[in-house]
């Protein structure tokens, strides 16, 4: 690259694609054509300051400088301003890295993303990466697990189990084949963590599969990605291929003798398959079904092997652990709760985007902090934590902590991250209807608790919501919630209960509203 070509970045992230970063880009082209300016576009992840999107990055010696949000019709004025140079302008917004937004978080997990070109290994491995990977293949097997359980990690797909142990459950099978099973089956609603790392820096979750295969002794990883991220699907393909290129996977990674295959799975857009046992009947070509455990997918998972289980922020973590080792991820974070989150705030919030911080910040910090309150302006009355069966929790427990107890000590679940915000207008008998018509549409339809009683459910809340016989049908609703939570056979009809119990327990006034008006 010549002393006079400027180097330009515009987002590829599905997020900054659906408010016209490709219409974008295709202008800055152009532009610079017409003016004989050399540019160099590099089509990065996004940051997750999804308020700016299209966020357009330059390269200047005070570092990179920001514009958002950009349109094509802002691209000439851009020019004219001398953005190339990091020129002033009203869309500017100074060096990215001092924005507000993300000079307090700590960017373990996404360090990367939105810095780089996600499909570039030499760029992968300039800011990096590969040094985990690097670091393992001078560890035994045990010393790389014996770090992933040191560090405290837990998973971060919403069960918060202990990586370490399931990772040691594997290792000490005797087994002719073991696997690494990617869950990037990303349903619940307000989440998207998983899909802004795959499209930002997929080479992050391909060297932490990798480290697992090695550490555990499984030579195959399979990513069970959802149909709808076509974007992460590209951007994990190419990375992939690159890798395969440069031999960080195949049957010589790095030249250690050892082998590490990994393909790209599609899902069919059943949510049930988020579940780690549904997931992997899908992946052998079956309905996606829970099966009954015990036996463990660590004993007996795919096509009946030891298996490896984990979520795409998971393993994504488990490159800094073992690059920078144990006690440096571990000194982040609170309690039981160690390292980093990204949290992903969504719904009726000023500054949606992504959040990632040690495990300790409240609520209230997210929502006000760095979401800006609601955005029409009214008071937050509602926040749902975990997805669409998470519970939802009122403003007057905002100053709860992130943390997997301290949720748990008030009735919620921190599952993957998602927050969804509602302000006072929201109806909460409404949103918990929703929740178990969510449950039955999606039910795999194996257990009658969760196929019956989620039908059922739904029945008792329209009664509820028209207001006939409401004291009656309310304890009806409360002894189904009790029979789903107790007999079900996975956390789909298990959680459901979340949702509507919380809204009772907060919000009674919603549904008791109805028998009045009736």
């Amino acid at each position: 690259m010549s002393a006079l070509t400027y180097e330009i970045y515009v987002p590829r992230d599905a997020s900054a694609l659906s408010l016209g970063a490709e219409s974008v880009a295709r202008a800055i082209a152009a532009e610079a054509r017409t003016r004989q300016i050399e540019v160099r576009i590099v089509r990065n992840g996004s940051r997750g300051l999804f308020w700016l999107e299209p966020l357009v990055e330059v390269v200047t010696p005070a570092g990179r400088v920001a514009y958002g949000p950009v349109t094509a019709r802002d691209v000439p004025g851009l020019f004219d301003a001398g953005f190339h140079k990091g020129g002033a302008h009203p869309l500017a917004l100074g060096n990215i890295a001092e924005h507000p937004y993300l000079k307090t978080q700590q960017r373990l997990t996404f360090e990367r993303v939105g810095v780089i070109d996600p499909v570039s290994v030499s760029d992968y491995v300039a800011h990096g990466g590969y040094q985990g990977l690097r670091n393992a293949l001078a560890m035994s097997q045990a010393e790389v697990v014996q770090a992933v359980t040191d560090s405290g990690l837990r998973g971060r797909g919403g069960a918060a189990f202990p990586t370490g142990i399931k990772w040691k459950t594997v290792l000490d099978q005797n087994a002719p084949q073991k696997y690494i099973a990617c869950n990037a089956d990303e349903g619940d609603s307000g989440t998207f963590a998983d899909r802004m790392l795959m499209e930002g820096d997929p080479l992050m979750l391909v060297e932490g599969m990798t480290i697992a295969g090695l550490a555990v002794g499984a030579t195959q990883g399979y990513i069970y990605l959802r149909c709808e991220y076509p974007h992460a699907y590209r951007a994990l393909k190419e990375a992939i291929a690159a890798a395969y290129q440069a031999r960080y996977l195949g049957a010589d990674v790095m030249g250690s003798g050892r082998r590490f295959d990994l393909e790209v799975r599609l899902g069919a857009g059943a949510y049930v398959c988020g579940e780690e046992t549904s997931m992997l009947e899908s992946l052998e070509g079956k309905r996606g079904e829970v099966r009954v455990r015990p036996p463990l997918p660590a004993i007996k998972g795919l096509f009946g092997q030891p298996t490896v289980v984990n979520n795409v922020i998971t393993l994504a973590s488990v490159p800094v652990i073992v690059a920078k080792g144990a006690q440096h991820y571990r000194d982040f974070g609170m309690g039981k709760s160690r390292g980093t989150l990204p949290i992903q705030l969504a719904g009726n919030i000023k500054h949606g985007g992504l959040v990632e911080r040690a495990f300790g910040l409240t609520l209230k910090e997210l929502l006000y902090d760095y979401g800006g309150g609601s955005a029409t302006g009214r008071p937050i009355r509602a926040i749902q934590v975990g997805g669409p069966l998470g519970a939802y929790i009122p403003a007057s427990q905002f100053d709860v902590q992130v943390d997997y107890e301290a949720l748990a000590g008030i009735g919620a679940l921190l599952g993957h991250g998602g927050i969804v915000v509602f302000d006072d207008t929201v109806d909460m008998a409404r949103m918990a209807r929703y929740a178990m018509e969510f449950c039955a549409i999606e039910s795999c339809g194996k257990c009658t608790p969760c196929r019956i009683g989620s039908t059922r459910g739904v029945e008792v809340m329209d009664r509820i919501i028209q207001g006939i016989d409401t004291e009656r049908n309310l304890k009806l609703l409360e002894d189904l919630c009790e029979t789903m939570l107790q007999g079900s056979l996975c956390g789909l009809g298990g959680m459901t209960p979340y949702p509507v119990t919380s809204a009772l327990k907060h919000f009674s006034e919603d549904f008791r509203a109805r028998a009045r008006d009736h």
